[in-house]
């Protein structure tokens, strides 16, 4: 999960990959997905899996649940002291 401040807004976005580094240097270089293109995005949360499929139902789930997002967000904005 990737972190972005849009609008004075923390915004988040949920996507999953086989090489992460990669894919968060082309969200930051307009190259990602197009939501992200434009923005600095900051790593805030990451799993690994061995299987793709178990990586996509975890997407699924991770995009589909706002409380865990919300969660982990602000988690991650009070350790970091970011407003």
């Amino acid at each position: 999960m990737i972190l972005s401040k849009i609008n004075n807004r923390f915004i988040s976005y949920v996507g999953y990959t086989n090489n992460l580094q990669k894919r968060l240097i082309l969200h930051n270089t307009s190259k990602g997905a197009k939501f992200t293109k434009g923005n600095t995005w900051k790593l805030i949360y990451s799993k690994t899996y061995y299987d793709k499929s178990k990586a996509m139902r975890e997407e699924f789930k991770l995009k589909k649940n706002y409380l865990k997002r919300k969660t982990l967000k602000n988690n991650f904005l009070l350790k970091n002291e970011i407003n």
